[in-house]
């Protein structure tokens, strides 16, 4: 049983890093209609902030951690002005940004990887402290920040969604942005701000799981497929979709490295994601959605 325990708490640490990033995919899409492949590699910014702020400049973990987040959400910005607004009303723009988003993604990596190199960083983690013991149990610390910012940003979030003319005008737009800009809703100022909050939530992603594994160009890559599995899993249109999906598929994946076998643990994101696109392809929060010809 304590170590049901403790795999449980690390499979919803582990799903909560894919919730975040899976969340920056879902409002993205909601809002602009595009799924951007790039998601993925805001986790590697934000991560290599840290780099930059606790390994090269020796800031406190607290202070490199706001900065870095923050300069994630702008790197986010400057990715909606340089990438997605030159290419946003070309014929067909799904396609030309969807292969702009892939561009940029390999851009990135290979810009890190000549300004950091190839060898990965390791981060301390948020308290000095590696675990704590509960009841007999011993968890590993980081896990538990993990969980406890990742509700609390998801509280935050809702708040805003809900209750904020800011939020509310996000939602508009998402549902009919030729509507919500009729209605006086300045669509260009929300998208940069949905680009700005999903940037975000991807550094932040990579930030909190920085101590964990080591900060190398490829994670963002691989925390985006699966993010990209649970935001399919819990339906690509649902924030909450999102959340639930993202911890389904770290405690999936937990268990059966477990239970199963660890060499495939990367499989089990996909063997779940493949389960849903043939039995419920809309995901679990998704609605059936069907065009008229």
């Amino acid at each position: 049983m304590q170590e049901f325990i403790q795999l449980t708490v690390a499979g919803l640490a582990i799903g909560s890093i894919y919730a975040l990033v899976a969340l920056g995919f879902v409002l993205i899409y909601t809002t602009v209609d595009v799924v951007n492949f790039a998601q993925g590699d805001f986790a590697m910014i934000g991560a290599y902030f840290m780099v930059t702020c606790v390994l090269s400049w020796g800031l406190p973990w607290w202070l490199a951690f706001v900065i870095s987040v923050v300069l994630a959400a702008i790197a986010g910005v400057v990715f909606q002005l340089l990438i997605y607004q030159p290419v946003k009303n070309r014929p067909r723009s799904f396609v030309p940004i969807l292969i702009a988003t892939v561009g940029a993604s390999i851009f990135i990596e290979q810009a890190y990887l000549i300004m950091y190199g190839a060898v990965p960083y390791q981060v301390p983690g948020m308290f000095s402290v590696q675990t704590v013991s509960l009841g007999g149990i011993t968890l590993y610390s980081q896990y538990l920040a993990i969980i406890v910012i990742t509700a609390a940003l998801v509280v935050l979030l809702s708040w805003f969604l809900e209750k904020t003319k800011t939020g509310l005008q996000m939602q508009a737009t998402a549902q009919d942005p030729d509507t919500a800009k009729l209605m006086g809703i300045h669509t260009a100022w929300i998208a940069a701000l949905v680009f700005a909050i999903s940037a975000g939530t991807g550094g932040l992603a990579g930030i909190l799981v920085a101590p964990v594994f080591n900060v190398s160009i490829s994670m963002g890559s691989s925390i985006a497929l699966k993010a990209f599995a649970a935001a399919v899993v819990g339906g690509f249109s649902s924030v909450r979709g999102s959340i639930i999906g993202g911890l389904i598929i770290g405690l999936v994946e937990t268990y059966g490295a477990t239970y199963i076998s660890g060499s495939y643990r990367d499989a089990f994101a996909f063997i779940v994601l493949i389960v849903f696109l043939v039995f419920r392809p809309y995901g679990l929060f998704g609605e059936k959605t069907s065009d008229k010809v």
